[in-house]
């Protein structure tokens, strides 16, 4: 009988180094085991263990297995899918930057009913002053209800008549009429100041300068532009583009103009993404449109434009093709009707043969047989050359 001992020690001798030579033997304070490595003992009666820090977590591996995707719920896109994305992502990324400080706010006005009170109060001190100077005119004093004095302008006069003067035209100056759907970019000295979005009578400051920017929905229908389709053909393309003005600041202090920078979103667009060739599914259509959208607008929307829609309306080969590629139709549209007559030719003459030697109205034998078959088929295609298109 064979006796199999433990691989663990019970102790494990240490050397103290003393000088007589007598080796120390002390208990060992390391546990083995085959599944973990040694494990110093007081670890194991901790009552609260302390926990890694942070940076010393494991990380997962580059190789680590990920789940893998819910293919039911989720289908995994196409490749045209894909591309489109990646254009999307790719024209987030290089989309141009903006001055942060220029950001729509709005303006400080008053009601309107301020500036008329303002341009009435100054119009009474002219007249006032008029009346006190002595310069009011008689026929004037005397719808007034007032006597007519002598006198002379003095300086008081002058002063009262400038600030009366100031006064009214500072007063009826700054009336202006807010529209629904149209808003005023107001700059001072050069400086943007706010953006006015109210309606009805209002008083802004004489002295700044207004801009009126219109904020409706608003569809443009471009002429034809240079595209090409998935396999390089050249085509002409008239797109429906749906947008309004979303940031009034940036529409007109970011940009010499917004609508010439929209256009050139559009032409710019149409160069990089391949077009639905016509005659194409409503599929590739709507991928068309959807990275159409998403490139225009990722182009257009720091410069305030929110582009709602890109739509191809007309899609046509370019002139320098449309004449091969109508060429090419037209052959293989000859092609099919060929096949096609000659498919029924063939059936024909199989069909009349087959009845004449069903019947025994005939009886051939394999040369008279090709013989007759030929003969058929010629009488068959002639007639039809004569009476088809």
């Amino acid at each position: 009988m064979t006796t199999t001992t433990s691989h663990v020690p019970e102790h494990v001798p240490e050397s103290e180094g003393p000088a007589d030579g007598v080796t120390a033997v002390r208990p060992a304070r390391l546990i083995h085991a085959e599944s973990t490595t040694e494990i110093p003992v007081h670890l194991l009666f901790r009552e609260q263990p302390a926990a890694p820090p942070a940076e010393a977590l494991p990380r997962p591996a580059a190789g680590a297995h990920r789940p893998a995707p819910d293919t039911a719920r989720e289908p995994a896109p196409d490749k045209e899918d894909r591309d489109t994305r990646d254009i999307g992502v790719r024209a987030r990324a290089a989309a141009p930057g903006v001055d942060p400080e220029i950001t729509e706010r709005p303006a400080r006005v008053l009601p309107g009913i301020a500036g008329v009170l303002a341009g009435v109060c100054g119009a009474a001190g002219c007249a006032v002053t008029a009346w006190w100077a002595g310069v009011l005119p008689p026929l004037a004093a005397e719808a007034l209800g007032l006597s007519v004095r002598a006198g002379g302008l003095g300086p008081a006069q002058w002063a009262t008549f400038a600030g009366a003067g100031a006064l009214g035209l500072f007063g009826f100056g700054g009336l202006a009429r807010g529209r629904t759907g149209r808003a005023w970019v107001l700059e001072l000295f050069g400086r943007y100041r706010g953006t006015v979005r109210r309606t009805g009578l209002l008083w802004v400051n004489p002295l700044m300068l207004r801009r009126r920017v219109d904020v409706r929905l608003r569809h443009w229908r471009g002429e034809p532009l240079p595209a090409a389709d998935r396999g390089g053909v050249a085509l002409r393309v008239a797109v429906l583009v749906v947008w309004r003005v979303r940031d009034t600041a940036r529409a007109t202090l970011g940009v010499e103009d917004h609508e010439g920078y929209l256009r050139a979103c559009v032409e710019a667009a149409l160069l990089r993404v391949p077009v639905a060739a016509p005659g194409a599914g409503r599929g590739a259509v709507q991928a068309t449109q959807d990275a159409l959208t998403r490139l225009v607008a990722a182009d257009a929307g720091p410069v305030g434009v929110e582009v709602c829609a890109v739509r191809p309306l007309r899609v046509e080969y370019a002139p320098e093709v449309a004449a091969a590629m109508h060429r090419r139709r037209m052959a293989a549209l000859d092609a099919r009707h060929r096949a096609s007559v000659v498919g029924s030719v063939v059936d024909s003459v199989e069909d009349t043969v087959t009845r004449l030697t069903m019947r025994g109205l005939l009886d051939l034998d394999d040369g008279e047989r090709q013989v007759l078959v030929k003969d058929l088929t010629v009488a068959f295609c002639a007639g039809r050359g004569e009476t088809g298109p």
